[in-house]
């Protein structure tokens, strides 16, 4: 056995000393490098994960608020549905993208696999409707009307269903109480977008991917109130996905109810009476076109004239917007925007633009007094004005002599305002306008409120048109290359215009002058603006601004919010003038153009006022206008390629003012049957948990046993069903 040196030994220990404590020292730095990475340089990173990781939401929607008319009768509520919805990240995650499971599912929902790939695909700038313009990482509802059995076989063959789920779930409903079906007033709902979402995030309101969003209506004007505040539940659960506990609470607070002015009796009055106007046009003769009238779509509003709500809103052609209730179909997208559909979903009350007629008249009657021309003057009224080699006739080409200003609105003279507008017209200045004109007519319109909004508390709302100068300026410069390429001399009728307008387009001439002062030529309101106006007419002269929201009540009934009426402006007459334009158009109504229409009427006990307009549209039928007022209400309807005011409107007005006050063919009144005799003014019963009692309107039925409310609702829309 060899012996080796103490001291050899002792160096080989050292060594292996060294060595256990170089890799010591190395494992111990590497640890620390990792760490500082792990901790400090992607810190964040890793502690965002690890939190995202570690807690998941649950997310509990929201359930919206109610519509209510001003009674408490729900126009716009929730119902339980059985939704059935695909998720389509589960579904991108098949080698086929879900179709094979897709197609199965229109099996079982009796559904063809086209129309269900259709809803599931996302919308863009080259899809048509329908798809889904939602997040894609929300389940997209398939149908809403999904049966029991339809939902069981969904959940019992689950593996044959990967990513499809079917829950009951709360869904909008708008429910045509006594069929009023109210539908561009409410408008209607869709999902929201990622653009909307990414929008709120910064907001008081920030959208979750679950929410549905008020598109147009009081859906859209009133959504952050309607739509509340979801629930979301956040659990603590482990790198394995088991809960451990839950970290925050917060609960779904219920959307607030908005209660509306809109009576729903009085909408159905009015929603059957504008379509039985424009069916009864429709059988009337054009002696001008040879043809039918065609009354292819029309609007009606009451308003109360001391408060500026709207009673009532009604627009032809309409639409069902439970179409868009779990998203709508291709058919029936179709139908609401092809080609053929007219437009059902423009609210022609706030959107449809005509010129006005005579029903302009209060306008340039008031222009008259302010620019010096008395109101009880004597003014001629021929049969017809020349104006530089142009004739202009007065309606059905009859002359009444001398007349004052209020008799030439009781008859509807044009002549009198012809010539009252083409005299201003020459004291401006001619076709070489001083600088600083009078423009009276043109003032006076914008004094009345024309060629601005309104303010309704709806979307959308167009301005209308006043085609004073500065129009005339801007519409020449946009138009002047056009007109001068299609012009002609000697041409056709299109050429000869044209090419006049391209000399002097921007010219205010005498012909433009005298026919804006009947409201006729290049003059668009709305029915919304003429309500307003003849409701200030009727109040005194303040302008309200025009609302259909009246109060909003938070979810659980404690707080209320009144819409209180706001102005914005007063007419530019003084009260004198004010007074001759009522008793001018009281006179309308009894012994004027509107006459015929109100036979009977209790005149003594509810002063009717009223003005009827036929406004000639060119490559058009007229259309009809009528325009009127009483102490509580004033109501304007119009038929596009309608015929006359009092003739297609006229008959429609009537009987929805004798459904208001109650009246019979004859003027007697009852009061017991009127649906509302004086304004509303209070709110509907509210309970503190938010309920509030409900008054039942029930559709028509010949064999039951009527109310007197329902008898007056009866003999008004007859039997509809």
């Amino acid at each position: 056995m060899t012996n080796i040196p103490e001291t050899g030994r002792t160096q080989r220990v050292q060594i292996r000393l060294i060595v256990i404590q170089v890799l010591v020292f190395s494992l111990l730095l590497t640890l620390g490098g990792r760490l500082w990475y792990l901790q400090i340089r992607n810190g964040r990173e890793y502690s965002d994960e690890a939190k995202n990781n570690h807690v998941q939401q649950v997310v509990q929607p929201a359930v919206r608020g109610s519509i209510l008319d001003a009674r408490g009768v729900p126009l716009a509520d929730n119902e339980t549905r059985l939704v059935v919805s695909a998720s389509r990240t589960e579904l991108m995650k098949m080698e086929d993208d879900g179709k094979s499971v897709l197609t199965r599912l229109a099996g079982v929902l009796g559904m063809k696999p086209k129309e269900v790939l259709d809803k599931v695909r996302l919308c863009d700038s080259k899809t048509p409707q329908p798809c889904w313009n939602g997040s894609p990482y929300q389940p997209i509802p398939v149908t809403d009307e999904a049966t029991t059995q339809q939902a069981l076989t969904i959940r019992e063959r689950a593996e044959d269903f990967p990513g499809i789920t079917a829950e009951p779930t709360a869904v909008r409903r708008y429910g045509e109480p006594g069929k009023a079906n109210t539908a561009q007033v409410l408008g209607y709902l869709s999902p929201v977008t990622d653009e909307e979402i990414t929008k709120a995030q910064n907001t008081d309101s920030p959208y979750l991917r679950s929410d549905q969003v008020g598109r147009s209506g009081l859906e859209r004007t009133y959504d952050k109130e309607l739509r509340g505040k979801a629930g979301v539940t956040r659990y603590e659960v482990d790198n394995l996905g088991r809960v451990i506990g839950q970290a925050k609470n917060d609960k779904a607070e219920p959307g607030s109810s908005v209660v509306t002015s809109i009576d729903a009796r009085v909408q159905a009055v009015a929603e059957y009476e504008l379509n039985e106007a424009m069916k009864t046009a429709r059988q009337a003769f054009d002696k001008n076109t040879g043809e039918n009238y065609k009354a292819d779509s029309g609007a009606v509003v009451v308003m109360e004239a001391k408060t500026g709500r709207v009673v009532a809103m009604a627009s032809l052609p309409n639409y069902d917007p439970n179409a868009w209730v779990g998203g709508i179909s291709a058919k029936d997208y179709a139908k609401l925007t092809g080609k053929n559909s007219n437009f059902p979903l423009l609210n022609r009350a706030i959107q449809g633009q005509a010129a006005p007629g005579s029903i302009f008249k209060v306008i340039s009657s008031t222009a008259a007094v302010n620019a010096g021309y008395p109101f009880d003057g004597h003014y001629p009224c021929p049969s017809s004005y020349n104006v530089g080699g142009q004739t202009f006739k007065n309606f059905e080409s009859q002359g009444y002599g001398d007349i004052t200003i209020g008799r030439a609105l009781e008859v509807s003279c044009d002549t009198v305002y012809y010539g009252i507008a083409h005299k201003e017209w020459l004291k401006d200045g001619g076709m070489n306008p001083k600088k600083n004109t009078k423009d009276w007519f043109y003032k006076t319109a914008h004094q009345f409120g024309l060629g601005k909004e309104t303010g309704i508390d709806l979307p959308n709302e167009v301005s209308g048109r006043v085609p004073d100068r500065k129009w005339k300026q801007d519409f020449y410069k946009a138009n002047k290359d056009a007109w001068c390429k299609q012009g002609k001399k000697g041409g056709t009728y299109v050429e000869q215009i044209a090419y006049e307008n391209c000399l002097e387009g921007d010219k205010m001439r005498a012909g433009d002058s005298v026919n804006y002062s009947i409201g006729q030529g290049d003059t668009l309101v709305t029915p919304i603006q003429m309500a307003t106006i003849y409701a200030a007419i009727s109040n005194g002269g303040t302008l309200y601004d025009p609302t259909v929201g009246k109060a909003i009540v938070s979810g659980d009934g404690k707080s209320v919010e009144v819409v209180k009426p706001k102005s914005h402006g007063k007419l530019p007459f003084t009260r004198k003038t004010r007074n001759e334009i009522d008793e001018a158009l009281a006179g309308v109504a009894t012994r004027g153009s509107a006459a015929w229409r109100f036979g009977g009427w209790p005149q003594d006990k509810i002063p009717m006022h009223a003005k009827t307009g036929t406004a000639e549209v060119y490559g058009k039928q007229t259309t009809s206008w009528f325009a009127t007022y009483t102490k509580d209400y004033s109501i304007v309807m119009t038929i596009s390629q309608g015929g006359t005011g009092s003739g297609a409107s006229g008959p429609a007005v009537r009987n929805i003012y004798d459904a208001l006050y109650g009246l019979d063919d004859s003027g007697k009144q009852d009061l017991k049957k009127a649906l509302l005799p004086t304004p509303q003014k209070s709110l509907p019963k509210i309970q503190q948990d938010g309920s509030i009692d409900v008054p039942e309107i029930k559709p028509y039925n010949p064999d039951s046993q009527k109310t007197p409310e329902e008898q007056t609702l009866a003999a008004v829309l007859g039997r509809r069903d």
